[in-house]
This record gives structure tokens, sequence and C-alpha cells, in this order.
């Protein structure tokens, strides 16, 4: 860099060395598949940028110092160095590459770590480090090459990346995302249009979501909270072709532009969430992030989940900070007239001051630490070797027709050992011996699940409600304290659950008899839709905000007789849930239902993002039902909070 750049002291080339070789030393760069970089062409840099502005770039190649200084004040937060242009080319390029790669098939999703970064770039001005708007030229490419009419932009740096908003904001065809340190408009680039109620103009009205962060501090909670509550829900009714992330790491903890506190393994989660859309077309493009051990890590994370990793457990307390939630309530309410899935939620109040509001963390401290320090260390903790089996079941009648190649076939339980284990320990279960038989195979995939020889399995049964019963036992037995059991249609045997070791979320029409919902054993009562899946509210909204409050280090799916789901949104429940207990996921399916294992077992295997159905937003009815459980169980699974409305707090 040139003499006259302090403030660019941050936009350094160890951005991408360090990260490169973090990602060597994680042994992941042997995993990809490598795309070559090219220079973007002058053709697609005018797709979104002005040709004066293209001219004035290049131009610079040539200059000296004094005329680089002179053109770069023109600017604000850009320095011009007599290599930018080429690098920016690249940067393009390189992006441009990715999409190709994925647009084509050659891979299913991936990233490119380039710079100069690209979001803060605008149609005719260089801004914030950026020169051309990778993220927009690929857009605007993957338009005009595939056809591609839906494109999701998810924009997690900690800027506002301004540049893609004044592009896009008329264009209905592509949905942009972002989050940003705002702090009323104090924090730079200090806009109003960087505000919640910055929705798109004409056509592109509510196509525009901005998050501002109103606080420094926010975590991994408040991360989640925001995608559950705000970006997912719109992402799935949005129902993009193709999803590109912006994706600073700015936002991690340490860096000093954002002074955030959310750790490495939250982008783990946020990416998988990304790859159950657009059939996991994923792009993911380096913008910010300027602690190197904070960046390089959180690149690290990204790229696992990329590759189909399971995903670490998230850290942290699961409840979202006050100012986390005015943001979110504040979006939801500016952007109510634009989305189905918002249509009957009631009104919102939008926040204007702090409220003392029961059970919200209040105070946001930045926690002041050596970065690099916490960071090995926090590491350390949260990785665990990778099972070397993804998928397990046992053989059963016709299995090796329909299941994916990659699950691998166990070996059922001997008949002795069985019989020994049911009447040591689950007698009063267990009164057929037909029953007893069918055990055997469950039991083998459930030990090694439990044991960590594999990472998730599924089981055939002929009484799923016995085999998730047992199951549940027998995951407490073996020392699981946290058990998280979803079950589909009617559960006949409902294990006590007062000891908190398990959480159950019953799926089923009616009411169990007897059976009142309490802080550990939930019924949620819902029929899908007959013209689509209008689950994805649920799953959003209660499901999974209940489930990372109760952070499970075990999850049982079962599915029963009477189901009240459809196969995409059972296989929508399983994809999501796939981000908890280190991915440990145990399905037991009547053995009636193939065509549903076959599509669970490509959930678990991850072979390909299966088809979740034609997204109908649930009615008033259904809405209401959400509501009245998340009333009731806000102040237990704080993840819940941010879907209330004022009142429900005050």
């Amino acid at each position: 860099l040139l003499i006259f750049s302090p403030i660019c002291d941050i936009e350094v080339p160890e951005r991408l060395s360090s990260s490169y070789e973090q990602l060597k030393s994680y042994h992941l760069v042997e995993r990809c598949v490598h795309v070559p970089a090219r220079e973007g062409s002058e053709e697609e840099i005018l797709l979104v940028h002005s040709l004066e502005h293209l001219e004035v770039a290049k131009s610079t190649q040539t200059m000296n110092e004094e005329e680089l200084k002179r053109v770069s004040e023109n600017y604000d937060a850009f320095f011009f160095h007599p290599s930018t242009y080429r690098c920016a080319r690249l940067a393009v390029g390189a992006t441009l590459q990715l999409v190709d790669a994925v647009m084509s098939g050659k891979v299913r999703n991936g990233m490119a770590l380039v710079r100069p970064p690209g979001h803060h770039s605008q149609r005719n001005a260089a801004n914030g480090f950026c020169l051309f708007n990778n993220v927009a030229i690929a857009a605007e490419y993957a338009k005009l090459k595939y056809g591609l009419q839906r494109i999701l932009i998810v924009d997690w740096d900690v800027h506002h990346g301004q540049g893609t908003q004044y592009i896009f904001e008329e264009d209905p065809s592509v949905l942009y995302f972002s989050w940003h340190r705002y702090e009323h408009q104090e924090f730079w680039p200090s806009l109003k249009e960087s505000n919640y109620d910055a929705v798109g103009l004409g056509k592109g009205k509510g196509f525009n979501i901005n998050l501002p962060w109103n606080k420094v501090g926010m975590g991994n909670s408040d991360y989640l909270a925001v995608f559950f509550h705000v970006l997912l829900p719109m992402a799935f009714e949005f129902d993009p072709e193709l999803v590109i992330v912006s994706s600073g790491y700015d936002s991690g903890i340490g860096d000093p532009e954002g002074q955030m506190n959310a750790t490495p393994e939250v982008f783990a989660h946020l990416t998988h969430f990304l790859m159950q859309l657009a059939n996991g077309k994923l792009c993911v493009i380096l913008e910010g992030g300027y602690h190197l051990k904070s960046l390089g890590e959180s690149v690290c994370m990204t790229v696992k989940t990329l590759l189909g990793d399971p995903v670490p457990q998230i850290t942290g307390e699961m409840a979202p900070c006050l100012s986390a939630v005015e943001s979110i309530q504040n979006v939801r309410a500016a952007h109510k007239p634009y989305w189905k899935w918002l249509a009957y939620e009631g009104s919102f109040s939008l926040f204007k001051q702090m409220l003392l509001i029961n059970g919200f963390i209040q105070k946001l401290k930045i926690i002041k630490i050596n970065t690099k320090r916490f960071l090995e260390l926090h590491m350390k903790n949260i990785l665990f070797p990778v099972p070397p089996i993804k998928t397990a079941t046992t053989g059963f009648e016709g299995s090796e027709h329909f299941l994916p190649e990659h699950v691998q076939l166990v070996k059922e339980m001997d008949k002795t050992e069985i019989k020994a284990l049911v009447s040591g320990f689950y007698a009063d279960l267990v009164k057929e011996d037909k029953t007893l038989l069918s055990l055997g195979s469950m039991l083998a995939i459930l030990d090694k699940i439990l044991k960590k020889e594999v990472c998730n399995g599924i089981a055939a049964s002929p009484a799923a409600a016995l085999s998730a019963a047992i199951a549940l036992r027998h995951s407490a037995r073996f020392g699981f304290q946290r058990v998280l059991c979803v079950f589909v249609g009617d559960m006949q045997i409902i294990p006590n659950t007062e000891d908190g070791k398990m959480l159950i979320i019953n799926i089923c029409e009616k009411e169990q008899s007897g059976k009142t919902s309490c802080k550990h054993y939930i019924s949620l009562n819902w029929k899908e839709d007959a013209e689509g899946n209008d689950f994805f509210s649920p799953v959003l909204g209660f499901i999974l905000p209940v489930a990372y409050s109760y952070q499970p280090n075990l999850t049982v799916i079962a599915v029963g007789p009477n189901r009240n789901l459809g196969i995409s949104g059972i296989s929508l429940l399983i994809a999501l849930l796939q981000g908890l207990a280190e991915s440990r996921i145990f399905a037991v399916i009547e053995d009636t239902e193939i065509n549903l294992m076959q599509s669970i077992a490509k959930v678990l295997v991850g072979s390909s993002t299966p088809p979740f159905g034609i997204y109908v937003p649930p009615t008033q009815e259904k809405v209401n039902k959400i509501k009245t459980l998340r009333d009731q169980f806000q102040q237990e699974w704080k993840m819940l909070q941010c879907s209330g409305e004022l009142s429900d707090f005050i």
C-alpha cells in the first residue's frame, strides 16, 4: 500500500494468505475442487458499473503517487494503488468462475477468497475499500447467462452494503438482506437508508431487508434469532434459484470494525441454513474481516459446512438481547405489507424506546480479551473428530433398491443380546416377541450414533412410537443429558420428561388425550395444507427456536402412524435440525413408509437438498396457534422471544 492511506492498514494481503493457511491446517484445501481465477471482462463489469467508473479505474494503472492520491480523494475510504484495478478485476472474475462452477453443476457450492471486497461499490463510485461490486456483478451475470429470475443476496458483513442496495433497490428479482452495525446512524456509512424502513423502491418494495444493529456486542443468539424470525421465512417464501453471500467476517468476535461477540461456529450454522435454499446452490464471496485469527477460523467453519461436515455445537446463552429484538420487530413491521408469511402476524408495535422487559439480557458487554488466545482454546473445545461414517441403517427388505448409495449398512444386534437388554431395562415397554426382534436394528444403529462411530442414522420400525420411547431411554442410560425428540403422528407412549433430560415436541393433528403441554413436552397440533407445504412457519418460528434454546446433544425424529405432515415438511424439519447436536440425528420411521425413508436418507446423507414442496403461507388460525405456543413458552425457551409482540413482554 502507498504511504497516504493509513485507514487502509487493516485491508491487507494477509487476510487472504492467513485464511488460506488456516484452511490448509484443517486439511480442507485438499477436499475442495479448485476453480481457476480469471480477470473479469470489461463487459462483465459494465453489467453493473458505468463506463465512466471503469475508465477512471483503468487509468490509475499508470498514475504516480500524487495522481493516485488526488483521484482517491474523490471517494469515501478508498485508496488506489497501481495494482488495484487488476486485483479488482481478478476478484470479479474469480466470483464469476464460482457462479459458473455452481450453476453448471460442476460443484454444489463454493467460496471465493477475494480482495478487494465489493459490497460498498456503487454504479459510478468506489467506496469503503471496494472498487467493483463483485456480488452485484455475479447476480446480474447469473440472470443474464442462466436466465435466473430469483437471486438471494445475504450480506452478513458488519457494514451495510449500501452499494448492493442502491444497485438492486428497484429490482424484485434480487432479494437483498443486510445486517450491519448502525448505532442509530452513528456508524459508517451513517446513512438514513441503512435503517429498517428502507424496504426498496417501486417494483422492488419488500425486496430490500435492512437489519440495523444499534449496539455493539451482538452474539451468536442474536444472529440466529434474525435468521429464524426474519431472513429464513422470507428466503423460503422468495424461493431463490441461487444464493450469494457477501461474506464479511468483521461481524465476528475480536474484529476492530465490528466489535461484536459472535464466535466462528455461528457461521457454520448460518451457512447450513442457507444450504437448504436454491437446491443447495450457494456461492460465498469474501467481503470484510480484519482480525486475522477470527477471520481464518470463521472462513474454515464456513468451508467445513459447505463440504457437508457436521456442524459444531453453538456456544453462548441462547437468548437474544433487547436491542436485537427491537431491530427484528421493526423489520417485521416494515415488511408486513410485502410478505405473505407476515400477513396474519397481528399488528406490530414499533419499539421506540428502551423498555425494561422481563427475561431479556439487558447489558451488552464488549468482551475485552486476547481474541487470538481465546479462539485457540475455543476452537479446541468445539471441534470434534468427524465420525468416519455419515449415515447408517440396517438392511431391510428392498432397502438396497431405494436408499442412497452412501448409506452404510450396519449389522443388527443378535436376538440374545436384544432379549437381555430389553428384559434388563425396557421390560415395561416391550410385551411381544415380534416387537422385540424389530428393536435389534434400531438399537444397533442408535449405539453407533451414541458411540460417535456414525454421524446419523435411519431405522425402519413396525412400531415407531415404541422404538422412539426405547431410543430415548437408551440414550439417557448411555449418558446423554439433553435429547430432543420430535415425534410426527400419534405418539402412543409418552415418556416422563420431568427430569429435563429429554424435550419432546409432538406434531399431531389433535391433542393427545391425558397429556398437556409443559416445558419439556410440547404438543403442536398441525395438519399440512393440501395445496403445498405450510410447515415453514412452525419450523422456523417455533420448533427451531425451541430446539436451539434447549441445545440437545442428540436429536431423535420419529414418524408414527397417522402422520399429519407430508414428506416435504418432514424433510425440511430434519434438514434444519441437522444444525444441532453436532448433527447427531436418529430417524425412526414406520416400515411401510418407503418414499419417506428415501427422502429422509437423502437429507441425512447430504447428497442433495430435497425439494421442500410449494410454499404455502399458513392460515390465520394456524398463525394464531403458533403465537399461542410462543406466548406460553417464550420465558422458558428464550429464542422464541423475538417473535412476540411488545404487549407480550410488558
